[in-house]
């Protein structure tokens, strides 16, 4: 699908544009976030997770993200710091409690899956529409709303897990209704997101429940939002890897 949509895709430019609304559109200077993560098998089999999660806007489209489980007993304290910078360079750093370390996740785990979803570690840090080449393929209806579908494929390869997605983009808010990743075969799509609900909170358009779904073997994961905060004036030190080992030191900052 993708390739053979690329092949009617209009390059004007608009393309470009489109993508860069995406990635700036209004979304706060920071958001906290408290949430479930579920996972779920093929047979209907469920796992559930609670986390909290904080974003900080570092400038010119840099990102800061840490999350962190709180429950079950099994993975609390589990925590992912990520790092994007406007110039495309990332960085991820995980803290596991029961070997009471920091390590670095290493580049080529981009396809790792994080904590066992269907979330990779890449979905988790910011990619900058100048890594991508991005070609419009028309619109098309994603429940009631009419999007513009957004191809992107990395300008160099081995930059993604992915050889390219295709985005169905709603032009009111700015927000994916859904995104086709395709990893190993250019015609047919291996994983989906979905978004299953939002809202303005503070003036920004939120994800508030979304799911991914592993086309190949019919699990999911979840993840559902059940409090947003934006601008409270997140610190730079709660995004480092000594806070991210030390969750005493962004406990204060839970909602």
């Amino acid at each position: 699908m993708l390739m053979m949509l690329a092949r009617q895709a209009r390059s004007d430019g608009s393309a470009a544009q489109i993508a860069v609304a995406v990635a700036d559109r209004p979304a706060g200077r920071d958001l906290t976030t408290l949430g479930t993560l579920e996972l779920r098998d093929k047979g209907g089999a469920t796992r559930t997770r609670e986390f909290v999660s904080y974003r900080r806007d570092t400038g010119v489209g840099g990102k800061a993200n840490l999350i962190r489980f709180l429950s079950p007993a099994d993975i609390a304290g589990t925590a992912l710091l990520s790092l994007s910078r406007s110039d495309g360079e990332q960085e991820q750093s995980l803290y596991l409690p029961a070997m009471d370390r920091v390590r670095r996740v290493a580049s080529d785990r981009k396809a790792g899956r994080f904590v066992g979803s269907d979330i990779y570690y890449e979905d988790l840090l910011e990619r900058r529409p100048h890594q991508d080449r991005h070609r419009l393929l028309g619109k098309e209806v994603v429940d009631g709303t009419v999007c513009d579908m957004l191809e992107s494929v990395p300008v160099e390869a081995g930059t993604s897990a992915y050889l390219g997605r295709v985005s169905w983009i709603d032009t009111k808010t700015l927000l994916p209704r859904r995104v086709d990743y395709h990893e190993r075969d250019a015609a047919k799509a291996s994983k989906r997101w979905e978004l299953l609900a939002h809202r303005r909170v503070k003036g920004y358009w939120t994800v508030l429940d979304s799911r991914v779904t592993d086309l190949e073997t019919g699990h999911s994961t979840r993840l559902t939002v059940h409090e947003a905060i934006y601008d409270r004036g997140l610190p730079a030190s709660l995004f480092t890897p000594r806070a991210l080992a030390d969750e005493t030191l962004e406990a204060e900052y839970r909602p």
